[in-house]
């Protein structure tokens, strides 16, 4: 007896009637334990073993040859989701599950953000125990950045091999015994050694957080969920120095704002491993495929990543080389510069406001970091834009699929920034640096740092959401990119910020950096302009528009 090809006309009519799937009458079960209908695999006359039936019979599952570039072996059972509707989907996880998720991953990022910027609180302590300038003590959060920076690039490869979770419990673990090291450490020496590698270990965390929202929200539910994430990830590090305000005056030792820190990653890594799901497609399916081989006995059930064996090198590999593949296209370009550009004055600014604060307004040291929480209210205030641009994309998207197109154009994303997000930022710069004299109120300079938060906000939501959408299968690699460059660059201006401020001074150190956001506001409204040329120009962005 013969064993038709696949997806072969004689195939198709030795196949069962399909509406007697869902009868229960008459049912069995086979020697491995699974329930089969004796009038659909077994009564009727087939051309296949009981075994290939099953395979060809199981909803989820498509039978096919393998491609030459897979190698050998026959036609194989790709395991996928068992209709739209399947419960194994991420999407298809309660809206309260999805939530609690989100939300927990925001917790990840705000407690590796905020230990960036934590240690700017005690600068004055830290650097008089170890007897070095408060430029060797700034090390301690620049080294911590540029650690940050170059763990991004492992974090794609290890998510996309051991799966979400794993990543998170593994490196949050690993980010806590650092910051314990940092919190002990006998010399300045081991102290930057220890924050880098703390900034080293505290990255994956991060950077896998925006795959963990793709897993879970659509890309119109993105418009709100991505947000949820993006608080704590701005938040994070106008928030540390606040937390950490009183702790170099107050607190026993200066070391209580790594025992802090300590605290809250012991307090996020105990909800994440007793209440986190395991969110990643590909983990999950490959999981399935693995469950109906030991059932069935059958080595032909295969998730799609499984039936191409890549090693943890190989994907490193590509990690380690994509991301500079993509540093020319324009899209990464630009949105890597404002990005930056963003980063260097937000993390000089924890140096510089001991000199716009305390040697202008003499305000006590505590009292200079608490002050960073009027950032953090702008960046609250962009939140009530998510509920806008939602109802604008939802509109959108109806009219694209009555003509027809079923995705979001990926310039629909770059509604924050022109929201008065990207003239938010030298708005607020320019304020600061003219009106920071004693003369003139403490409230004016603090006021001018609310629109700082708010632009920073909405430039980070249409940067990442506009590149997710602009390179889809490669935004893992764009996003890489940005987030090296972006942490490197902020880590060393976090060591120059010092003798830039006192040097220039705080007038023209601020508008200087205020005519350089000057020229960079207008990106988003040139990609909005011209984003489908740009797209349809580039090697790998994709050229939809709809």
């Amino acid at each position: 007896m013969s064993i038709p090809r696949p997806g072969s006309q004689e195939e198709k009519n030795s196949s069962a009637p399909s509406d007697k799937l869902g009868s229960q009458e008459n049912e069995v079960t086979s020697p491995h334990g699974i329930p089969q209908q004796p009038d659909l695999l077994m009564l009727t006359p087939t051309h296949h073993t009981e075994k290939t039936a099953l395979g060809y019979s199981l909803a989820g599952i498509s039978a096919r040859d393998r491609t030459t570039r897979e190698g050998k072996g026959g036609h194989v059972f790709v395991v996928g989701w068992d209709g739209e509707d399947d419960p194994m989907n991420p999407h298809n996880f309660s809206q309260l599950v999805r939530v609690g998720t989100t939300l927990m991953v925001a917790a990840i990022a705000f407690v590796v953000t905020a230990s960036s910027s934590i240690d700017a609180a005690i600068l004055p302590q830290a650097a008089a125990e170890f007897g070095v300038s408060e430029v060797v003590e700034a090390l301690a959060t620049g080294n911590y950045l540029i650690g940050f920076g170059i763990g991004a690039l492992f974090a794609g490869p290890l998510s996309e091999t051991f799966g979400r979770n794993l990543v998170y419990i593994g490196s949050l673990v690993l980010f806590s015994i650092f910051i314990m090291a940092s919190g002990l450490a006998p010399n300045i020496g081991a102290q930057i050694t220890f924050r880098f590698l703390a900034g080293f270990f505290g990255s994956p965390p991060l950077t896998c957080a925006g795959g963990t929202v793709s897993d879970l929200w659509n890309p119109l539910e993105k418009t709100y969920a991505f947000p949820l994430f993006a608080i704590s990830g701005f938040g994070g590090p106008t928030l540390g120095p606040v937390i950490g305000s009183y702790m170099g005056t107050g607190a026993p030792s200066w070391r209580w704002t790594e025992w802090v820190i300590l605290i809250i990653s012991g307090t996020v890594l105990t909800l994440v491993i007793l209440l986190q799901p395991e969110t990643f497609p590909l983990l999950l399916l490959k999981w399935k495929a693995q469950h109906l081989r030991r059932l069935t006995g059958d080595d032909r059930y295969r998730a799609e990543s499984e039936i191409v064996h890549q090693t943890l090198w190989q994907r490193l590999r590509v990690a380690l080389t994509r991301p500079f593949a993509l540093a020319l296209e324009p899209i990464v370009m630009l949105m890597t510069i404002y990005l930056t550009m963003l980063y260097i004055v937000l993390f000089t600014f924890l140096d510089g406001f001991t000199f716009i604060y305390s040697d202008v307004y003499k305000t006590p040291q505590g009292l200079t970091n608490v002050l960073f929480v009027a950032m953090f209210i702008g960046v609250l205030l962009g939140m009530p834009l998510v509920g806008v641009v939602y109802s604008w994309t939802r509109k959108d998207l109806a009219r694209i699929r009555a003509h027809g197109g079923s995705q979001i154009n990926p310039e629909y994303r770059l509604w924050f920034a022109m929201f008065g997000g990207s003239i938010g930022i030298p708005l607020s710069l320019f304020w600061m640096a003219w009106t920071d004299y004693s003369s003139i109120s403490i409230w004016s300079p603090i006021a001018a740092g609310v629109p700082f938060g708010y632009g920073i906000i909405c430039i980070f939501l249409s940067a990442y959401m506009y590149i997710i959408d602009s390179y889809e299968m490669y935004a893992a690699s764009a996003l890489t990119f940005v987030t090296l460059v972006r942490y490197v660059v902020a880590g060393g201006m976090t060591v120059v910020g010092i003798p830039f401020y006192k040097n220039l001074g705080t007038h023209w150190t601020l508008t200087i950096l205020g005519c350089i956001s000057v020229l960079m506001a207008p990106i988003p409204y040139l990609f909005y302009k011209k984003g489908y040329e740009i797209r349809k120009r580039s090697k790998f962005a994709v050229n939809r528009e709809e």
